[in-house]
């Protein structure tokens, strides 16, 4: 049962996150959207074509997972990319989509369709994740205007792969999930860090290790 409280929390820490991650350049006007999980079947989300960071309550919707409207707003394209994520794991409580220019850009020019991290200290910030000396690898998929095929080929890349923590689409962006709101944002931080890092290496010369 969805609980009016659950969902006005849900929306002002959307609209809190949706500012930081404007201001830190991750989700540049109207790009990017966010969720969080309400009820065993639905999720609080930003609503289409808004800008992130000028997000009020009004801003943020209801959706099930098949992504029909519960309440009053036009859905992200996107939004099935959020519930294939809740339906698949239910201690999943949020979402973070963002579009960054290190993601779009390294994304674009990376020659292969994962992109592993190994040795960096910061790998630990990822749930799980214990040792620098561990590997953390992450998708990446062409961008797809179809959102059920695309959809689709992430959940069947979970099913082959494991589940992972986020995961790169070409020239676009990157998701990340976590347990609520906080993992989900130092997971996204964690991930840019190490897009920079990598994209940094690139202009030093350095090859993509395998």
């Amino acid at each position: 049962m969805l609980h009016s409280q659950d969902f006005r929390h849900a929306a002002r820490e959307l609209c809190e996150y949706g500012r930081s991650l404007y201001e830190r350049g991750w989700s540049p006007a109207t790009s990017s959207n966010y969720s969080v999980r309400l009820t065993s079947g639905c999720c609080a989300l930003t609503c289409s074509g808004k800008h992130k960071g000028e997000l009020t309550a009004d801003d943020i919707m209801v959706v099930d997972w098949q992504g029909h409207a519960l309440t009053e707003g036009r859905p992200s394209a996107e939004t099935l990319l959020h519930t294939q994520l809740y339906q698949r794991d239910e201690n999943i409580g949020a979402v973070l989509h963002t579009h960054s220019p290190v993601a779009a850009v390294l994304s674009q020019i990376w020659p292969d369709n994962t992109l592993s991290f190994t040795g960096w200290e910061l790998q630990k910030a990822f749930a799980g994740e214990h040792s620098h000396e561990g590997r953390v690898t992450f998708p990446l998929f062409d961008n797809d205007q179809d959102i059920q095929r695309l959809a689709n080929r992430v959940e069947q890349t979970m099913q082959a792969q494991g589940q992972g923590h986020a995961y790169l689409i070409r020239g676009h962006g990157v998701y990340t999930w976590g347990k609520d709101l906080a993992s989900c944002f130092r997971h996204l931080e964690a991930l840019e860090n190490l897009l920079g890092y990598q994209l940094e290496l690139l202009k030093l010369g350095h090859s993509p290790k395998p």
